[in-house]
């Protein structure tokens, strides 16, 4: 390999790397950005949330639950911001790296450009090339001369052009290293402004707190309540969900015991077969009308599985087939499961046993998670499925949707469209979501997988 064909490889190779390293940085950044652009959607959306004006306990402690949605969802939007900054001061980095060594690569060829520009005008004499040429020792050497002298013409053109790109890239590459500082400047000031916008938020909750402790029993009271309408709830929905499952082993367990008495039955009937062809083998003339009436007689008295019977059972065993796949999507969809809310959304409390942000010593244990939407707010399926049960409890309407083994709850509804026993798509509307006292519609929200409760935001796609 000649030295222009390593300094061509050379080249290639830095270009290769490069492209990786910028593909690499471009993901990173354009990933960041759509994540980015996803909170500053719901920023919006929850901006639009109402807060009501009324000083009740109530109504002020279901404003702290939409001012900590609000002030979770900034804070998440101000992260994405210090990543996105963090993301250009990596791309600067490389940025810089590339257009050093483009300058370097620049100055090579700037320094070969000048000195075979030396070499051309000490030999520009066009009789030296004619001499050069027909001092040739024989005719192959003159025309190896003669192409070499041609080459070499050719490759300090080709070096003029090289020169040329070189420079439109290094100042490609700066242009580009300018811009991106630039973008880092209006991020750096958009989370100045963002974490202004937070302070005030901070701002609100503690005014919202300091009047709340002022009312500490109604404040305990209003907890208090809550927790028994919920531990109600609960009660209620573990009970339903309970019944359906010893219905279900039930219904499973007679089919289990029918199939078992079929093939009982069946073995029997060939065992009488085996027998009857036996007699029939070593008898003869009337034996053999004997045995055919006694046959008769025995099946008689030990009836066959009836075909209604074994179309019972094998219609449950479909239906074991049917849960077992349709709990095999479900599972496979962990992660990207639709909300369970229509229109904007905030998640104002979280599953688990928690604190309320700005109220100390205030423990909830919430057995689901609490989806706050916008006024009009519609409950909808996370998935295929069935209606299981529909239940009133303190006033509110509640339904129930099994999707193979997983059950998903839908709380807080002022109205029902679906009816119980109907079959349910993905994302189909089940009800409206009752107003609470900020007068925004909360959806109280469960996931299970038969008795096991399953955190739901795991499960949803944010």
């Amino acid at each position: 390999m000649n030295c222009r064909s390593r300094i061509i490889f050379f080249l290639i190779a830095c270009c290769m790397a490069f492209t990786n390293v910028w593909a690499q940085s471009n993901k990173e950044i354009n990933s960041l950005k759509s994540q980015r652009a996803k909170l500053q959607k719901k920023i919006t959306q929850n901006e639009g949330m109402l807060k009501s004006l009324k000083k009740d306990v109530r109504s002020q402690l279901s404003n702290l639950n939409v001012l900590n949605g609000q002030i979770s969802t900034q804070k998440k939007y101000i992260d994405a911001i210090s990543a996105d900054v963090n993301a250009l001061d990596g791309k600067i980095t490389v940025l810089k790296t590339q257009l050093d060594t483009l300058k370097s690569e620049l100055e090579q060829r700037k320094k070969h450009y000048r000195r075979a520009m030396l070499y051309l005008y000490r030999n520009r004499n066009t009789q030296n090339k004619l001499m050069f040429i027909f001092s040739a020792d024989n005719f192959t050497q003159m025309l190896r001369r003669l192409r070499y002298v041609r080459e070499y013409a050719r490759y300090q053109r080709v070096q003029g052009e090289l020169v040329k790109r070189k420079q439109e890239q290094v100042d490609a590459k700066h242009t580009e290293v300018i811009k991106t500082r630039d973008q880092k400047t209006v991020l750096l000031h958009e989370g100045i402004n963002e974490q202004s916008k937070l302070e005030g938020q901070h701002a609100e909750r503690t005014k919202i707190v300091n009047g709340l402790q002022k009312k500490q029993r109604q404040v305990q009271s209003a907890i208090k309540a809550d927790k028994k309408r919920y531990s109600s709830l609960n009660s209620k929905i573990d009970a339903l969900i309970q019944q359906q499952i010893l219905a279900e082993k039930k219904r499973r367990e007679e089919a289990r015991k029918r199939e078992l008495e079929r093939q009982k039955k069946i073995a029997e009937q060939k065992a009488r077969e085996e027998a009857k062809r036996k007699q029939l083998a070593a008898a003869q003339g009337g034996k053999e009308n004997n045995s055919d009436r006694q046959e008769s007689k025995s099946r008689k008295e030990k009836p066959v599985y009836t075909p209604k019977q074994q179309a019972e059972d094998m219609k449950v065993f479909k239906m074991e087939e049917a849960d077992k796949a349709l709990s095999h999507d479900f599972a496979a969809n962990k992660g990207r499961l639709p909300m369970p809310i229509s229109g904007g959304y905030m998640i104002t409390q979280h599953y688990g046993v928690h604190n309320v942000d700005g109220l100390s010593g205030v423990q909830l244990d919430n057995k689901g998670i609490n989806i706050t939407g916008k006024s009009g707010a519609q409950a909808r399926a996370i998935f295929d499925g069935e209606v299981s049960a529909i239940f009133s409890l303190g006033g509110f309407s509640n339904v129930i949707v099994r999707h193979g083994s997983y059950i998903s709850v839908y709380c807080n509804l002022s109205s029902v469209s679906v009816g119980k026993g109907q079959k349910v798509r993905t994302k189909q509307t089940l009800g409206s979501v009752a107003r609470d006292a900020s007068g925004n519609c909360t959806l109280h929200f469960q996931l299970r997988r038969e008795t096991s409760k399953l955190n739901p935001e795991a499960w949803l796609a944010k």
